[in-house]
């Protein structure tokens, strides 16, 4: 497989669950302004989106969509513990978090990103921010006595919130008043997976 990546981006979430499915993938950098590839050729041309993450797979086509494709990922490596059997109610709550990672969180902090500074209005950055410390106070009540968000398990879930928590900071958003969040990003930071996925995209 190979997976088509922006350092820091969303696609940090898939790239975390490939470590901690141990399965072999190559990683493509996108420049995602100029919507190229290394080589110089139109990321487009490979997904029309023109979006990360992006997973070519192994028999031909693309994945897209951070929920689907650590979804799909964790099937592949069906032992890791990394999503339950399909058709389960473990399964679909964590698939009811995905959603609500992918809905809430992720969208929901785009308009505090400080490249959207000229086009978001301050009175929507405050609205904004308020509206995501409640979805926050949501994910910090699941974490309530627990590891990880489903209980002592990492899942997909944990990648991909993890992900999004990693960019509060980054953008000055404190985390302060949502501990159990705070310790769960520390957590999750400290796994060898997520240590070696940090690593590889720093080096670029």
């Amino acid at each position: 497989m190979k997976l088509y990546y922006k350092p820091g981006a969303c696609s940090l979430s898939p790239h975390i669950v490939l470590r901690e499915a141990g399965l072999p993938f190559d990683l493509v950098k996108v420049d995602l302004a100029a919507k190229t590839l290394p080589d110089g050729s139109d990321f487009r041309a490979v997904n029309p989106k023109g979006q990360v993450p992006t997973l070519a797979l192994d028999e031909g086509g693309i994945l897209t969509e951070c929920a689907v494709i650590v979804q799909y990922v964790a099937d592949k490596a069906p032992d890791s513990g990394l999503i339950p059997a399909a058709g389960t109610m473990e399964r679909y709550r964590v698939q009811e978090l995905l959603n609500f990672i992918a809905s809430e969180l992720h969208k929901g902090v785009v308009p505090l990103f400080p490249m959207l500074k000229d086009v978001v209005s301050e009175t929507y950055k405050g609205f904004a921010a308020k509206v995501l410390g409640a979805k926050l106070s949501v994910l910090n009540q699941q974490l309530e006595g627990k590891a990880y968000l489903t209980g002592e398990v990492f899942t997909v879930a944990d990648a991909y919130a993890y992900t999004v928590l990693s960019w509060l900071p980054r953008i000055g958003f404190d985390l302060a008043p949502w501990p159990n969040l705070v310790a769960f990003a520390e957590r999750v930071a400290a796994r060898p997976a997520v240590q070696a996925a940090h690593a590889a995209e720093a080096q670029g």
